[in-house]
């Protein structure tokens, strides 16, 4: 083949690659919008990223089941990975909403109110997760006509449930404790910052001559 001859993908192909070529910034755009609508609704900047942070392990765990069974990357296996990011989040999203609840409503500390969301959000989580886990299996393990279409679809949404299942229900209270340090941390750092201000505002200047 001489050096001068290049190839390149057109037609259906063509815009195939080119919808895979925008992929990252529309999931990137989804994720902006997520922490947006959960910052106001929790009045909250930090806790978010609480509920973001199961998000890596449901990717992982799509990506290694479809390692584990050959399929590849496509763009059924993306919105796989798409539908994971609503189904997934919701773990942390129960827990942290009566994490907050109990903090200031009851009075309890965040180890205190992460505990005991753990322990009322716990079933309610299981039966969610395991109800879309057995709704995703069928797309997962079908045969017949179009099935290698819907497979990859059923096994990015199985393999992401079931390793964020096992992740997050260690990793989501560690994340909202740390978070939560890290705020109060912030907060006493500014309040030392505002009065050393103060203060220096108050403090009587020396009179000229």
């Amino acid at each position: 083949m001489p050096s001068t001859v290049h190839g390149s993908f057109s037609g259906t192909a063509q815009a195939f690659q080119a919808s895979l070529a925008s992929e990252p910034l529309l999931i990137l755009a989804a994720l902006v919008a997520v922490y947006i609508v959960l910052g106001i609704l929790y009045e909250s900047l930090i806790h978010p990223l609480t509920i973001l942070s199961t998000l890596p392990s449901a990717g992982l765990g799509a990506l290694l089941a479809m390692l584990v069974t050959g399929d590849q990357l496509s763009i059924v296996s993306i919105i796989g990975i798409i539908l994971l990011i609503g189904i997934v989040k919701k773990n942390a999203i129960m827990m942290v909403d009566f994490a907050l609840d109990a903090e200031r409503n009851q009075g309890l500390s965040p180890e205190e109110s992460i505990y005991q969301a753990c322990l009322i959000r716990f079933r309610p989580i299981m039966m969610t997760t395991m109800a879309a886990l057995f709704g995703a299996l069928p797309l997962a393990i079908g045969m017949g006509i179009g099935s290698e279409l819907r497979r990859p679809l059923g096994i990015a949404i199985v393999g992401g449930l079931i390793v964020s299942q096992m992740l997050t229900l260690y990793t989501t209270p560690v994340v909202y404790l740390v978070l939560d340090q890290l705020r109060q941390r912030w907060t006493v750092h500014r309040r030392r910052a505002g009065n050393l201000s103060a203060l220096g505002r108050q403090a009587p200047q020396p009179s000229a001559g």
